[in-house]
């Protein structure tokens, strides 16, 4: 199923929230996935410059509601409930209970939200995960010891552990532990497949899903007919799975699933499909786990400005990661450079709608800070110029900051209101 070439190992899953997938190299997943700022509304910010924008496309923003404080009381208590681990395990137990025949589109999907975190259906499309929640059956093992296979025993059944562990014993005298999310059992083939080993549990209380050869093998040979797979140079950099949100048939459409790093920020700029309208926000929360540098994402930002036919597309890009995530930049020289040559840009291109939007947003995502700089005399220069003042009219600001001055490593920064 899905058998791609070895060096697309890096290839990663764009629908899966968890932070479980194995192949994400440990140096790299341990960097903050969101911005202390939260994701806030730029609706009063497109107000503040509809006058002078003209027709700019803000549609798809993300908009965040104001609570009162009786609808945060709620929102805590539905948080306290949904966070409640055996809570959660209780409902899923209840709809694993029940026969295949009797299970509905909440059960599928209450199986469907617990299923997906487990590595055994990592690497399988939304589709085929739905397909196999509807068919799986519930077994318990109550002792610690028993023999759930025999060696050379005929294979009937996929088996995933949900709870406990069991051991393989191989004829050859080594084991193997399997543990919560492991699976063990048929491959996708209707052939006869016999045990290699003696299957048995270690401790109390173990429990499983099962599906049978024939459904295990109908699920996933026949999921060709919904994935895409995009090739360049004779090489597979993209999968893309056909979902469709409403039974009418109307919203149908191709969700990007897997991709090599390089296509996933090719597709911020492409055209995305009904089902997948929240691509670039998903991408922009997400690539920490799979780029070593956000400046990967900024160069090829930059790059594709210079084409009239993408500035729109990029320029969205853009003010989406500063209204969400503005601690990449803040934090990160080399980003705020590249913010300020992206202002430039559209500076010179004289998009003065977009350029205002985008200067709000900085400001509004702004933390306050403090900045010491010490002067050995009083004729000593200052090595950065300000701009404003009451004379002006507006706010007191940094105009410029000489580069590699005491200044600048103190962290004072062009555009800082004093």
């Amino acid at each position: 199923y899905l058998q791609l070439p070895a060096d697309l190992t890096k290839m990663h899953l764009t629908d899966n929230p968890h932070p479980q997938v194995t192949h994400v190299p440990s140096s790299q997943s341990g960097c903050s996935i969101a911005s202390d700022s939260g994701s806030s509304s730029l609706s009063d910010i497109y107000q503040a410059t509809e006058s002078e924008m003209g027709d700019v496309d803000l549609t798809g923003l993300p908009e965040a509601p104001v609570d009162s404080e009786d609808e945060e009381e709620e929102e805590d208590e539905d948080i306290d409930r949904t966070s409640d681990p055996l809570l959660g395990r209780d409902v899923v137990r209840e709809c694993l209970e029940k026969e295949p025949a009797d299970k509905t589109d909440d059960d599928i999907e209450q199986l469907l939200e617990f299923m997906h975190q487990l590595p055994a259906f990592a690497n399988m499309t939304m589709s085929v995960r739905r397909e196999l929640c509807s068919v799986m059956i519930f077994e318990v093992v109550e002792q610690a010891g028993a023999i759930i296979l025999e060696d050379g025993q005929e294979l009937d059944s996929w088996y995933v552990i949900l709870n406990g562990t069991v051991e393989i014993s191989y004829p050859d005298g080594k084991s193997e532990s399997l543990c919560m999310g492991n699976s063990f059992g048929i491959t996708p083939s209707l052939e006869k497949q016999y045990m290699n080993g003696v299957v048995r549990t270690k401790v109390d209380d173990c429990q499983f899903v099962c599906i049978a050869q024939q459904d295990y093998w109908r699920i996933l040979n026949h999921v060709e007919k919904n994935t895409h797979k995009v090739e360049e140079e004779g090489e597979i950099v993209m999968v893309k799975e056909h979902r469709e949100l409403d039974r009418s048939g109307t919203r149908k459409g191709h969700i990007v699933i897997k991709a090599t790093p390089e296509r996933l920020i090719t597709h911020l700029i492409e055209e995305h499909s009904i089902v997948d309208p929240t691509y670039i926000e998903d991408f922009l929360l997400t690539y920490r786990t799979f780029l070593t540098s956000p400046l990967e994402v900024g160069n090829k930002l930059l790059e594709w400005f210079t084409m009239d036919s993408l500035r729109d597309k990029v320029t969205r890009v853009v003010l989406l990661w500063v209204n969400n995530h503005f601690n990449d930049f803040e934090g990160d020289p080399a980003m705020t450079r590249f913010l300020e040559e992206f202002e430039k840009n559209l500076e010179d291109t004289k998009m003065k709608g977009h350029l205002r939007l985008l200067n709000i947003a900085c400001a509004a995502k702004a933390k306050w800070r403090q900045i010491t700089l010490q002067k050995p005399s009083r004729d000593s220069p200052l090595f950065f110029s300000l701009l404003g003042g009451s004379d002006k009219g507006f706010g007191i600001f940094v105009e410029t900051v000489e580069i590699g001055s005491k200044a600048a490593e103190a962290g004072l920064k062009r555009g800082d209101q004093v």
